[in-house]
């Protein structure tokens, strides 16, 4: 039972790990005052690109830079469209959303249909880089140094950034600039922050930091293209709703990761759980598999209108998030 409860708890860390990359890079994107609903786009532009050049050149780390950098340009053009030409931010990003997932087909069917056929993740350099790294003492913890201290470097990265960029905002002067813009941009500007370049640098390095939370998910699911389900499937629609669940708040969004990783894993986990407890989870078997796939989605829907109908003087939302920025109205 020990075992089942352990690799439960393993599996959510595992599964649900592009999640952290997905809230924090849109973290750092609505600190800014953007709203970015492309997140499911850019990170299958980041997966497919990072992927197919990681196995080209055999490299894990090329292949987490070509994702940074594929996403980033994403970033790039959002920033251009809604910064620069003043576009609606919630149709920029959902047409984002439309072409990185059909760029996704396209360069899979393109590559599949070709003469060197798709690459297969297999025994290849990238995949041996991509195995788990236990470290020493603290992986041979029952139970929690299996769930906790014997993953990929990518799961380690994710959450050393989710880390780092809590600190960024909270300790550093540029991360304080960076909140007063998404606060009051008219009142950063009056002190001498130059607003646009703000937003472009941030904007495109949250962006980075989504495909490679797109890169994880190639890698994970063996880098299998099918041709009918994209890799992302979804991961980045939740990941905005985990925005809100924590509090805008990279630190918090580890802990939110857990939380709808924890419904997410039951899709896959559901009947070891119901065999090893049988009189008190035994009901689990009973309910349709289907639900347990659009658990994650309800879970989402029910954050989103709880956070829609409630009044929280807690809420650290950007105050001027998703309003364009016109400089004469200051």
């Amino acid at each position: 039972m020990l075992d089942v409860i352990t690799l439960f708890l393993f599996s959510i860390i595992v599964y649900n790990i592009p999640l952290l990359y997905g809230t924090t890079g849109e973290i750092m994107i609505e600190k800014s005052g953007s709203l970015n609903l492309g997140v499911e786009g850019t990170m299958a532009i980041g997966a497919v690109a990072g992927y197919l050049i990681g196995m080209r050149s055999g490299s894990l780390l090329v292949a987490c830079l070509v994702s940074f950098a594929a996403s980033g340009l994403v970033g790039l053009l959002f920033a251009f469209l809604t910064v620069t030409l003043q576009a609606n931010q919630n149709v920029t990003g959902l047409t984002i959303t439309t072409f990185g997932v059909a760029f996704y087909y396209f360069i899979g069917n393109a590559v599949s249909n070709s003469e060197s056929k798709w690459p297969a993740l297999g025994d290849s350099p990238l995949d041996k880089q991509f195995s788990p790294i236990e470290i020493p003492l603290l992986s041979k913890i029952p139970v929690i140094g299996k769930v906790l201290f014997s993953h990929t470097i990518l799961i380690y990265l994710g959450v050393i950034i989710a880390i780092l960029m809590w600190l960024y905002f909270k300790k550093t002067v540029p991360g304080l600039k960076l909140r007063a813009i998404g606060e009051n941009p008219g009142a950063a500007d009056s002190l001498g922050v130059n607003i646009t370049l703000y937003k472009y640098i941030h904007i495109i390095i949250g962006s980075g930091i989504m495909g490679i939370g797109g890169l994880y998910m190639a890698l994970n699911m063996g880098g299998t293209f099918e041709g009918s389900n994209c890799w992302i499937n979804g991961y980045g629609w939740i990941s905005i709703a985990l925005v809100i669940f924590a509090n805008w708040s990279p630190a918090k969004a580890i802990l939110g990761t857990f939380v709808f990783g924890f419904f997410n894993t039951l899709r896959v986990q559901n009947a070891p759980l119901a065999s090893a407890f049988p009189k008190t989870l035994g009901w689990l078997t009973k309910i349709p598999a289907q639900f347990f796939s659009a658990l994650p989605f309800i879970i989402t829907l029910i954050v989103l209108l709880i956070s829609s109908v409630r009044k929280n003087n807690n809420s650290c939302e950007p105050s001027a998030i998703g309003r364009n920025y016109y400089r004469e109205d200051r």
